[in-house]
């Protein structure tokens, strides 16, 4: 708030452009071919109406229960659309094209787009502490963890909400999902919360548990997440055209 007070958090611009349209920038580009605006998933709950008036091509998936659920529930909404493989992220987010193609050139079932340079970003971001940022730890190659509650000294870089999974990846993630759903569902997971309010990272940090292999893919910046309005006037001052080209 107050950015979000009539809109969702999506539509607020960025150097004259919506978030929501840098997104969609970035994974056109990435195509040999026009992508088809049907190809992409908008899962929303607050002001979805918004932008399905806006995007009528987009296929939606609507998670009416937002106010009761979290990320993970919100992404499988859409489950009925992953048997092939897909790419997800967050819609209040900004990265460059340069992530999204690293992602789709890997020959891994599961990639993580990870900013290795983002302690540079928190230096001044007092109304997100590090904390709370989705951190990840590597070991050769391949992701060891990631949750909130891996120390700042310990971390490698932070996962930045964009994520790809091919068809044998998308088939682990809907394993281990109804695997805990069985589980878990009413009860806390993974600390406090209930599995309702799970966020992404927790299911990820599971799977890898189970000896799932997640490979990350780096970015030394090119990554903003926009999560107050502290956030969202750094990236006014700092995100600009000049980001199209990378």
């Amino acid at each position: 708030m107050p950015t979000t007070a009539d809109n969702p958090k999506c539509f607020a611009e960025v150097d004259d452009c919506r978030i929501l349209d840098w997104s969609l920038q970035a994974l056109e580009h990435n195509r040999t071919e026009p992508l088809g605006r049907d190809q992409v998933c908008f899962v929303g709950g607050y002001q979805i109406e918004r932008v399905q008036q806006d995007y009528p091509e987009f296929t939606f998936r609507h998670n009416a229960d937002w106010q009761n659920n979290n990320i993970l529930l919100s992404l499988f909404h859409a489950e009925d659309l992953m048997e092939s493989g897909f790419i997800c992220m967050y819609s209040d987010i900004l990265f460059t094209k340069t992530i999204v193609g690293d992602l789709l050139a890997s020959d891994a079932d599961i990639s993580l787009a990870v900013d290795t340079g983002w302690l540079a970003r928190y230096e001044h971001r007092t109304d997100h502490p590090p904390d709370d940022a989705e951190k990840v730890t590597v070991r050769d190659g391949q992701v060891t963890s990631i949750s909130r509650d891996i120390e700042q000294a310990d971390a490698y870089g932070e996962f930045t909400g964009v994520a790809r999974f091919t068809a044998a990846g998308a088939a682990q993630l809907r394993e281990h999902f109804h695997r805990c759903r069985e589980a878990y569902a009413g009860q806390p997971w993974g600390g406090p919360r209930v599995f309702e309010k799970a966020y992404m990272i927790q299911l990820f940090d599971e799977m890898l548990t189970q000896g799932v292999p997640m490979t990350h893919l780096d970015t030394p910046g090119g990554y903003i997440e926009i999560d107050t309005q502290q956030d969202f006037q750094y990236a006014r001052d700092y995100w600009s055209s000049r980001h199209q080209d990378k």
